[in-house]
C-alpha cells in the first residue's frame, strides 16, 4: 500500500521498502550526474550539427548548471513546504521533459533553453531527495550507509558518461544522449508515487523572492559578460557593463540577507573559515573540473580527430579514478580529517593542468594519460572534504542548509570554469581553430593550475587551529541566536 502523508516514515517502512526508496532517490542522482560528462563529450557533434560557435558550446553547459545553482536553495525550502514527493516528482517531470526537448531541439537557441528546463527539473531532484533520504534512514548507521552508496552513484556517473556518451554519438547521433533520460525519469516518476513517502518540514522557511531574484540577476549576467566577452571586447561598454550589473546584485544581496529573519543564504555562516574556504574550494575545484572537460573535449575531438567514443575512452581513466578516490577520500576524511584530501587533490589538479600547458597537436598519449590519472585522484578526493569542512562545527540543525551552500558553490563553480576558461581561450585562438586551439588552451591550464594551487593554500588553512575556533565561535553564536534555519534542507 502506498505511504501517505499520514503515515508516520520511520514505522511504516520495512527495510526492503527503504531501500527502494534510496534506489529511487539513486535513480534521480544518476540521471543529473551523467548529464555533467555525458554533454560534454557530444560538444563538437553538436557544433558541427547545429553551426554553433564555442560561446554557443559554452551556454549549452552553462544554461544547465547557472539555473541549477540558481535554485538549489529554493528547491530544498519548496519541497519541505509543499512536501518532498510531490517535489521531487515534479522534478523528474521536468527534468525527463527538458531532456525529450533536448533531443528534439531544432537550433542551437532551442537546446539551450531545453538546457534550461532540465536545470529547472534537476534543481528539485538532489536536494529533495537528499531530505528524502534523511527523513527514511532514522538511524544513524544505516543512514550514513545510505548516504554513502549516494555518494557513490556521482563516480559512477561520472564514469559512464565519457564512454555511454561517445557510444550513443558514434552510433545515434548527439541527441542520443538526452534519450537515456527518458526512460530512468518515468520509471523513477512512477516508482516515486508508490514507494516514497511523502513528508514536510513542521516550520518550513519563508520563501526569500528578493534575495531569489538578486541571486539569479547576479549569476546570469555574471556568466552572459564572461561568455559573450571575447566576440564583444573585453573593454566594451556591454562587457564592462555587465560586470557593473552582477557587482551591484551582489552589493544589494549581502545587506538585504543580513536584515532578514530567514534568509535564502544565511551569511552568519561564513564567519567560520572552514565553512568560508570550503564554499571557496568547491568553486575552484569544480572550476577545474568543468573547464577541463570543456577544453579537452575540443582538443581531442577538433585538434585530434577522435570520434565520440575513442575521445570517451581516452579520459576513461580519469572517471575510473574518480569513481576509486571518491570512497577513499571519505574514509581518509573520517580517520584523519581532511587535510590530507585537499591537499592531495590540489597538487595533483594542479600538476595535470601543469602537464597541459605543453599541450600541442602531437603531444603523446601517455602525456595526456599521466594528465587525465593525476586529474582523476584529485577530483576523486575533493567532494568529501568539501561536505566534510563546510558542516564542521555547525550545529546539527544549521548542517543541512551548510551542505546546500556547498552544493551551490559546486555548481557556481561549473558555470563559472566553462565561462572563464572557454572565454579566455576562445579570445587566444589566432588562425584557424583546430591549428590555433592547442596554443590557445595554455591559458586555461594555467588557470587550473591556479585553482590547483588555491586548493592547497586553503586546505592549509581551513585546519589550522584558528580555523577551528572560527568554527567554534560561530557554532556557539547560532545556537544561541534565534533558528532561522532549522528546517532547511
Amino acid at each position: 500500500m502506498p505511504i501517505t502523508s499520514r503515515t508516520p516514515v520511520a514505522l511504516a517502512l520495512s527495510p526492503r521498502q527503504r531501500m527502494l526508496v534510496l534506489a529511487i532517490c539513486c535513480m534521480s542522482l544518476f540521471i543529473v550526474g551523467l548529464d555533467n560528462t555525458i554533454v560534454n563529450v557530444a560538444l563538437p557533434a553538436i557544433r558541427r550539427d547545429l553551426n554553433a560557435s564555442v560561446s554557443g558550446l559554452q551556454w549549452i553547459i552553462d544554461a544547465y548548471t547557472v539555473v541549477l545553482a540558481s535554485l538549489l536553495m529554493l528547491a530544498g525550502s519548496t519541497g519541505d513546504r509543499v512536501g518532498r514527493r510531490r517535489t521531487f516528482q515534479m522534478g523528474l517531470a521536468l527534468f525527463t521533459l527538458g531532456s525529450l526537448m533536448c533531443s528534439l531541439a531544432p537550433g542551437l537557441g532551442w537546446l539551450i533553453a531545453a538546457r534550461a528546463l532540465q536545470a529547472v527539473g534537476g534543481s528539485m531532484l538532489n536536494p529533495v531527495a537528499m531530505s528524502i533520504i534523511t527523513n527514511t534512514f532514522t538511524e544513524p548507521r544505516e543512514r550514513a550507509r545510505a548516504i554513502g552508496v549516494w555518494g557513490g552513484v556521482v563516480g559512477i556517473s561520472m564514469a559512464l558518461g565519457p564512454l555511454v556518451g561517445g557510444a550513443l554519438v558514434d552510433s545515434a547521433g548527439w541527441r542520443a544522449i538526452f534519450w537515456i533520460n527518458i526512460p530512468v525519469g518515468v520509471a523513477a516518476f512512477f516508482l516515486c508515487a508508490r514507494f516514497v513517502p511523502e513528508s514536510r518540514a513542521p516550520r518550513p522557511r519563508r520563501v526569500d523572492p528578493v534575495g531569489q531574484v538578486l541571486v539569479i540577476v547576479m549569476l546570469a549576467v555574471l556568466t552572459y559578460t564572461l561568455i559573450e566577452a571575447p566576440a564583444a571586447g573585453w573593454g566594451s561598454p556591454r562587457t564592462l557593463g555587465g560586470f557593473a550589473v552582477a557587482a551591484l546584485a551582489l552589493a544589494c544581496l549581502v545587506p538585504y540577507e543580513l536584515r532578514r529573519t530567514e534568509p535564502l543564504i544565511d551569511l552568519r555562516f561564513f564567519r567560520s573559515a572552514p565553512f568560508a574556504g570550503a564554499t571557496v574550494i568547491a568553486v575552484c575545484g569544480f572550476a577545474a573540473f568543468a573547464g577541463f572537460l570543456f577544453v579537452n573535449t575540443l582538443y581531442l575531438q577538433d585538434v585530434l580527430g577522435l570520434s565520440a567514443l575513442q575521445a570517451g575512452l581516452y579520459t576513461l581513466p580519469m572517471a575510473g579514478l574518480t569513481l576509486v578516490c571518491s570512497p577513499l577520500s571519505g574514509r581518509i576524511v573520517g580517520n584523519a580529517g581532511t587535510r590530507v584530501p585537499l591537499l592531495v587533490a590540489g597538487a595533483t589538479m594542479g600538476a595535470s593542468g601543469l602537464i597541459m600547458t605543453g599541450l600541442a597537436a602531437d603531444t603523446p598519449t601517455w602525456r595526456l594519460m599521466a594528465a587525465y590519472v593525476l586529474f582523476g585522484v584529485g577530483f576523486g578526493m575533493l567532494n568529501a572534504p568539501i561536505t566534510n569542512t563546510a558542516v564542521s562545527g555547525m550545529p546539527r540543525t544549521q548542517a543541512g542548509v551548510a551542505a546546500a551552500v556547498a552544493s551551490t558553490s559546486r555548481q557556481i563553480g561549473q558555470s563559472l570554469g566553462v565561462a572563464v576558461i572557454g572565454s579566455l581561450v576562445t579570445s587566444a585562438v589566432a588562425g584557424p581553430f583546430a591549428a590555433g586551439f592547442p596554443a590557445a588552451s595554455r591559458i586555461g591550464w594555467w588557470v587550473i593550475v591556479g585553482c590547483g594551487a588555491a586548493i592547497v593554500l586553503l586546505g592549509i588553512l581551513t585546519t589550522t587551529g584558528w580555523a577551528r575556533r572560527s568554527a567554534a565561535r560561530t557554532a556557539e553564536r547560532l545556537a544561541q541566536a534565534p533558528d532561522r534555519t532549522a528546517d532547511a534542507p
